[in-house]
């Protein structure tokens, strides 16, 4: 198979847009897929300042009326976490309430000041996606939240060279999901909207509070120094293996809005070798073959070993596993039962991007 390819650039996009469109209606996508192109091609209302503006501007020249976006497909049957939790996370967050002095450990970092100094963090230093900030990308998270049957939550991108991405449900709040400008760059339309859909994962599954426990740390808070080290290094062991579960959840997650495993299996491939010159030229298919090449290395007892100790504090299973497991459940009854319908192609999504415009 072909890699994704790299959003065009905007003299590009233009030649390629009706090529693309012809595609997409010789394919007669289903209802429910036509109403999420729809939505993401709907503009949001304009303000009365441009209202106005546009009054003025009558006498220029004016492009025709899209057409009428298609009616509501319908009803689809609501997601549940349930469909798509992974089994490893189900027993590792069974272990995790067992760890003693859970909930101690739990106040002493999830404190109302951390909260706050949370928030301002994020409202001080990134760029909070809205209807009038980076519209392209809001309809991104209102498409996925619906997909997942969730409230959209607050999304910031932030400046920062590592691509990364990361959940903050705090009590009382409208959770907020950060995405690094680095990850912007190495992903299409699609890709980026898995990505903002495994985040969603989290809050669908309620993972809440452990889930910014688990940031906290990795940002560098420090557990109360009164506790016993045996209790806060099982805390730790015990927290790091689920969050680690629950990232397979989360995968599924972006399984159910992107609808192709390939586009989630090119967003790992791209964090563990992409850079913005090479996206373009990377093969799902090969990164696949390398999953199974590792499982067969470390199939044997001391591969097994190794592995384990390569993974015991890392926040996130290797992407070669990652990539393994989704690939295998796309394929597995427990999907098929789900009737997920083909999302969006990333062609299609491209046409919502700015450089399509």
């Amino acid at each position: 198979g072909r890699p994704p390819r790299r959003p065009p650039s905007s003299s590009s996009s233009r030649s390629a847009a009706p090529r693309i469109a012809n595609a997409v209606a010789r394919s007669a996508p289903p209802a429910r897929r036509r109403a999420r192109l729809a939505a993401l091609a709907r503009p949001f209302p304009v303000g009365e300042d441009a209202a106005s503006k546009s009054a003025s501007d009558a006498s220029a020249p004016t492009t025709p009326n899209p057409p009428a976006p298609p009616a509501p497909p319908a009803a689809r049957r609501r997601v549940r976490a349930r469909d798509f939790r992974h089994p490893l996370d189900q027993q590792n967050t069974q272990l995790l309430r067992a760890v003693p002095g859970l909930s101690q450990i739990t106040k002493s970092l999830v404190t109302p000041v951390a909260e706050q100094m949370l928030v301002l963090e994020q409202i001080s230093t990134s760029v909070l996606v809205g209807p009038k900030q980076l519209p392209h990308v809001h309809k991104l998270v209102l498409d996925a939240a619906s997909v997942l049957d969730i409230d959209p939550p607050q999304l910031y991108i932030r400046q920062s060279s590592q691509p990364n991405a990361y959940t903050l449900a705090i009590s009382g709040r409208e959770p907020v999901i950060v995405v690094h400008t680095a990850l912007v760059e190495l992903m299409t339309a699609a890709e980026l909207q898995a990505v903002i859909a495994h985040e969603m994962g989290h809050l669908k599954c309620d993972h809440g509070v452990w889930l910014t426990v688990a940031n906290l740390l990795t940002l560098g808070a420090e557990i109360a120094p009164l506790m016993p080290a045996f209790v806060v290094d099982n805390f730790r062991d015990g927290l790091m293996r689920w969050v680690r579960a629950a990232e397979l959840s989360c995968d599924r997650a972006a399984l159910l809005v992107a609808g192709d495993p390939r586009v989630v299996v090119s967003v790992l491939m791209k964090l563990s070798g992409g850079c913005p010159k090479l996206s373009g030229q990377l093969n799902v298919d090969a990164f696949l073959d390398q999953a199974r090449r590792y499982d067969d290395e470390s199939s044997s007892p001391l591969g097994w070993y190794l592995r384990n100790a390569q993974t015991r504090q890392l926040t996130h299973p290797l992407p070669v596993a990652r990539a393994r497991e989704i690939d295998e459940w796309s394929r597995s009854e427990d999907f098929a039962r789900l009737g997920i319908e083909p999302a969006p192609t990333p062609e299609e999504l491209e046409l919502w991007s700015p450089e399509a415009a």
